[in-house]
């Protein structure tokens, strides 16, 4: 195998330092194949090149390898702690990898707890009595956020809990400042109405101070002081003032008994179990946040096979560690990457104490793991172990419903792609609505399932108004013009990757199809890729024929046919992603909300913000500088360049 390698690549492997680091394999292309850390790295690199790994995994991927790439780092810790930064960023081949969906919501409380008194007798302010809210993005120090959360739907439980207990307000701060009366949500007792100076902002402070308490698990000393405050102000006779804190002990320790879980001294707590089959694998993420268990969210790996036999080479001598631990330890090195680690974490199998090590070296703090727990921890354990279980046979059988739409679909119009995972369609739809805010829509479907990240839309101009022939040539065009030219390349000598997709598909009949035969003839494209999804009698869903480019008669699969149910699915998707785009674009014509973000500076984010605070353009429009200055990421300099551009 030594012997199949470029002499550059072999004398860069036997230079190699004996120090900790990080290597990074390349092919010839420059595709990242694998991330690997290593404590000496002269000793691991050169294992992968010292022996014949034959037709393994193994030795498909080294074979693959024409460049390296190293970094000496000081410790195994930072090697530890690098490594998997790169696999996030660079998603190798052969490397475990979770995809970066960790956008987890939180729940934010405005203001950092400064109390601001203001006059007798003036209108309430905003900041004066903070405000809760569901929030997802990046913290600011100028407010206060809990969690992360594992879901929205357990942020909004937590604010309707802090609305029944401690009766914090929900409103915008532009609602708040224009009320004249209380809303509904005074009505039946969720809001203490600051809005209309119903509560004053020391008394609201309290709720507030409490909420905090609750909200970081402290709920049997939060209990304990509002008993004592109940109690003094029996003692002073305030009678309703001790019965308004009798009522949010009784909504509180009602809360807690609905929680039903007993907490102990746990506060924040991350419970993780892993479970692999069928070469697929699932870690289950479980939260406790405040000693309150939020519920849990499910992750699947990618390329778990592949990295558990390259493990094998990096783990020669030593004992081999099971697919399991791979899996979770890849998770937590990576999940753990930007957020907050909790100070506890439970695991359904031993991970490595470096890894513990390095994730508290990133923290800051020590954080403990523990893999055998007791009492209540064992339950979360048990429960998040069956919740692991579940999404893992869940996503066993719609992987195998549909790499079987996907067969009998390759079988049904006699397709020969070179496997069966990499069947490649595209499907194309026209929407627009009278002729205005034309779009074509481009889905992708690959690897048995929907490739939402490479779905393309079309803007179509310098046609007749709902023309869909013309649009239907002209996104064809723009699609496939240039790979057009790249496979001819390909075809003089040239070296390339470019590939037409196994199936075009075309929403539409003999017309659409006929237009799309003239844009591959003119292109010089193979014309059996095209096909037409016609409409069966009465558009009837079940009834549709495939209408074929190159001559072949309709075929009509029958509607009980796996092969027509994912033409279906994939053509479904097409028109969906056209509407939803349409509409945008018909809504941004409309409305206006261009003009808007052709201001330098402004882009969806601060145009959603400003459309939101004053509903619409036409709000925008008649907002002073000093109105725009009050929209959260809006500076003097940025506001006074909106107002002259709307004037």
């Amino acid at each position: 195998m030594i012997a199949d390698h470029d002499e550059t690549l072999l004398a860069q492997v036997a230079a190699l330092p004996a120090l900790p680091g990080v290597y990074r394999y390349f092919d010839a292309q420059g595709n990242v194949l694998y991330v690997g850390k290593a404590k000496q790295l002269k000793k691991r690199v050169s294992s992968y090149f010292q022996k014949d790994h034959g037709g393994t995994r193994i030795g498909h991927m080294v074979s693959k390898i024409a460049r390296m790439e190293t970094t000496v780092v000081r410790s195994e810790a930072e090697a530890l702690l690098l490594e998997n930064n790169l696999i996030k960023s660079l998603s190798p081949r052969f490397n475990i990898l979770f995809r970066d969906d960790k956008t987890y919501p939180y729940l934010k409380l405005t203001g950092n707890g400064t109390l601001f008194l203001k006059a007798v007798g003036t209108a309430p302010e905003p900041q004066t009595f903070p405000r809760v809210a569901y929030y997802r993005g990046s913290v600011e120090k100028k407010h206060r956020y809990f969690g992360p959360f594992p879901s929205a739907w357990a942020v909004k439980e937590s604010i309707q809990l802090l609305q029944k207990v401690f009766r914090l307000r929900t409103c915008e701060d532009t609602v708040f400042a224009n009320r004249t009366r209380p809303c509904l949500l005074y009505q039946i007792k969720r809001c203490s109405g600051p809005c209309v100076n119903l509560i004053s902002p020391q008394a609201y402070a309290d709720d507030v101070q409490h909420a905090e308490r609750f909200l970081r698990g402290e709920t049997q000393a939060l209990l304990q002081e509002m008993e004592a405050r109940m109690m003094q102000h029996a003692e002073r006779l305030e009678f309703e003032l001790a019965a308004e804190v009798r009522n949010q002990m009784s909504a509180l320790s009602k809360v807690l008994h609905q929680q039903s879980v007993d907490t102990g001294t746990d506060t924040d707590v991350d419970i993780l179990a892993v479970r692999v089959q069928g070469g697929r694998a699932c870690v289950n993420l479980a939260m406790v946040r405040g000693g309150r268990h939020l519920g849990d969210r499910a992750y699947f790996p990618a390329h778990v096979e592949d990295a558990h036999a390259l493990q094998a080479v990096e783990e020669d001598g030593q004992p081999q560690r099971t697919v399991e631990v791979q899996v979770l330890e890849a998770f937590m090195a990576q999940h753990y990457i930007g957020i907050p680690v909790p100070t506890a974490l439970i695991t359904s199998v031993q991970v490595d104490k470096g890894l513990i090590a390095a994730l508290s070296q990133q923290a800051g703090y020590k954080i403990a793991a523990v893999h055998s727990p007791r009492e209540q921890r064992r339950v979360w354990l048990e429960m998040s172990e069956k919740n692991a279980d579940i999404q893992l046979a869940r996503l066993l059988a719609e992987e195998g419903s549909q790499q079987a739409r996907t067969r009998a679909l390759v079988e049904a119009l006699d397709l020969a792609p070179d496997d069966l995972d990499t069947l490649h369609i595209e499907c194309f739809d026209i929407s627009h609505t009278s002729g205005e805010s034309t779009q074509a829509s481009c889905v992708v479907f690959r690897q048995h399932k929907m490739q939402s990240s490479e779905y393309r839309r079309y803007n179509i101009e310098g046609i007749t108004p709902g023309d869909d022939y013309a649009a239907m040539r002209q996104v064809l065009l723009r699609r496939y013009g240039k790979l057009a030219e790249a496979l001819r390349s390909q075809d003089g000598g040239a070296e390339g990757t470019a590939r037409l997709p196994d199936l075009v598909l075309i929403d539409g009949g003999k017309g659409q199809v006929s237009m799309a035969k003239e844009v591959f003839t003119q292109l010089g494209l193979d014309l059996s890729h095209i096909v037409g999804v016609e409409k069966g009698e009465g558009r009837k869903v079940g009834l549709e024929e495939l209408v074929f480019a190159d001559g072949r008669d309709k075929v009509y699969l029958g509607k009980d046919s796996a092969a027509l149910m994912l033409v279906a699915q994939i053509r479904d998707e097409a028109h969906r992603f056209a509407i939803t785009g349409m509409r945008a674009q018909r809504a941004k014509v409309r409305m206006g909300g261009s003009k808007i973000e052709e201001i330098p500076g402004i882009g969806p984010r601060k145009r959603a913000k400003l459309l939101q605070r004053f509903g619409g353009v036409r709000g925008v429009e008649s907002a002073s500088v000093e109105d725009l200055l009050g929209v959260e990421g809006i500076s003097r300099d940025l506001a006074e360049a909106i107002y002259n551009a709307l004037h």
